[in-house]
């Protein structure tokens, strides 16, 4: 947690204690978090005030947003985004994971003349290990 005030003020934000235990958390999970899973792990945190701390880190590249299937919005810290190009995502249709699967997703398509390619992502969708053993 010690390098987390030192990444906000690289980039460019004030350092507040909501700010450095959102990111410390975001940097320590394995997987993006959402918001109730944020608030479970910070109970002591004002759910407005985690809304704005992690909208703020998005906006200064600190962290990601993005939705899942369920349309739940979950959040990654940057650092660990980086690491998300040139992979395959598992998305699990019971309980919303993203798991990262160590993949290459296939090549792009061939694109009509004057199209341009901006990103190709590959998202699976099925049921993690854990929602399958609670399933008979």
């Amino acid at each position: 947690m010690s390098a987390t005030p030192d990444l906000l003020r690289a980039a460019g934000v004030k350092v507040t204690p909501g700010r450095v235990r959102v990111l410390a958390a975001l940097l320590a999970a394995a997987q993006p978090l959402s918001h109730a899973d944020l608030e479970a792990q910070l109970p002591d945190a004002d759910r407005v005030t985690l809304y704005r701390v992690l909208d703020s880190l998005v906006a200064c590249g600190l962290a990601l947003k993005a939705v899942d299937a369920r349309g739940v919005f979950r959040f990654s810290a940057s650092a660990t985004q980086r690491e998300h190009g040139g992979h395959v995502h598992f998305r699990c249709t019971d309980c919303g994971g993203v798991f990262c699967l160590k993949t290459s997703p296939p090549p792009p398509p061939k694109l009509p003349r004057g199209f341009r390619l901006g990103a190709v992502e590959m998202d699976v969708h099925g049921t993690c290990a854990q929602c399958a053993r609670r399933t008979p």
